[in-house]
């Protein structure tokens, strides 16, 4: 794949696992699944060295984040670092970093990938960005849909159409997070995926397809590239940036464009959403407990504990009766709350913006 580039996305908050989480520490440069040693982000420039290694990767994150991301893929060029001036969504981080690939190489084939995600079966995973990538040099944008294990209501869906290959079809349409029931019939089916994310194209094929279906994304772009081209791109980015709508390139383009299809993936993928996620991946004991290694377990099940203190296992966690529980601490915060209501770590963060506790965000 000498032609083949990659974007991964890394500039979201990660709020659902705060405390741990934080604006200038967010998820993705976290170790929340697999190697406790290796954040998510290294994890994935990692995975997907052997097709597209390091030196054409390009990172698309905020600017409060480039100096830390810099420090967590020091393999990745600092170059391709590109630092968002303001957060506007996936179409205009994806549509800048394409840019700057073609640069490059005008003839280039990317895959764009999230940055927090947990890939169990690797040279699977590689299999099906292998399989994208070459159905993208049919000028396809492409993506990959896995195999739902469960009704999951949390998840978008991607309908089949046409059979393509034995493993590729035509996208007939991207349906949005369906109710228990509908997710029931779609796993019943067989004719949906879910929507992980990922998307593969050439180059140029994306950028036609934003001329087309987002023009104002694409004039601004092209101011982009014109100041680039005098060596003023930075002097004019956080202008332009500015006035972009904020717009995911799934309702920008995938849903709009002609020539989608999918490839399906079953290679052990969770996109580590939350404390819940972070508990079915960690090692557990007899009792399904992920705790540190020196706690005391009484009569209690299905538990997870994350000491980010600077104490770093110094003390003894008691569990006592108690089951499902997430307990996550840092220096400055505790989180305690039932392992079922993850997702709702999200409305503590918007307690501690109205109350304006940077400190703590």
């Amino acid at each position: 794949m000498t032609q083949s580039y990659g974007i991964i996305i890394a500039g979201g908050a990660g709020t659902r696992f705060w405390p741990a989480s934080r604006r200038r520490s967010p998820k993705q440069l976290l170790a929340l699944a697999g190697d406790p040693n290796e954040p998510l982000l290294a994890s994935t420039v990692r995975r997907l060295a052997p097709l597209i290694p390091p030196e054409r990767v390009f990172i698309a994150t905020g600017a409060l984040l480039s100096d830390a991301t810099a420090q967590v893929i020091p393999q990745v060029p600092r170059a391709h670092i590109l630092a968002e001036p303001v957060p506007r969504n996936t179409a205009a981080c994806i549509g800048w970093a394409t840019l700057s690939i073609l640069r490059k190489d005008p003839e280039a084939l990317i895959a764009v990938l999230p940055s927090d995600h947990f890939i169990r079966d690797e040279p699977r995973f590689l299999s099906s960005v292998e399989a994208a990538l070459e159905l993208a040099k049919e000028d396809y944008l492409v993506t990959i849909g896995i195999v739902p294990e469960r009704p999951e209501t949390g998840y978008g869906y991607i309908e089949l159409g046409e059979k393509l290959s034995p493993r590729a079809f035509v996208v007939s349409r991207f349906v949005e997070k369906p109710d228990r029931a509908r997710a029931l019939a779609f796993v019943a089916g067989g004719k949906h995926l879910w929507n992980a994310g990922m998307f593969f194209f050439r180059g140029r094929a994306m950028v036609e397809a934003i001329r087309r279906y987002m023009p104002d994304l694409y004039r601004g772009l092209h101011e982009i590239e014109e100041a680039a081209a005098r060596g003023a791109e930075h002097e004019v980015l956080a202008k332009v940036f500015e006035a972009l709508a904020s717009i995911s390139i799934d309702h920008g383009i995938m849903e709009k464009a002609d020539r989608i299809a999918v490839v399906t993936g079953d290679f052990g993928w969770n996109d580590v959403g939350s404390w819940e996620s972070a508990w079915e991946l960690a090692a557990k004991d007899a009792s399904n407990n992920a705790v540190p290694k020196d706690s005391i377990v009484v009569d209690a099940r299905g538990n997870y504990i994350c000491d980010r203190t600077t104490l770093g296992g110094k003390r003894v966690y008691a569990l006592v009766g108690v089951t499902d529980l997430v307990l996550v601490e840092t220096d400055d915060a505790v989180l305690l709350i039932p392992r079922e209501r993850s997702q709702d770590v999200r409305e503590v963060v918007e307690q501690l913006r109205a109350r304006d506790d940077k400190s703590r965000l």
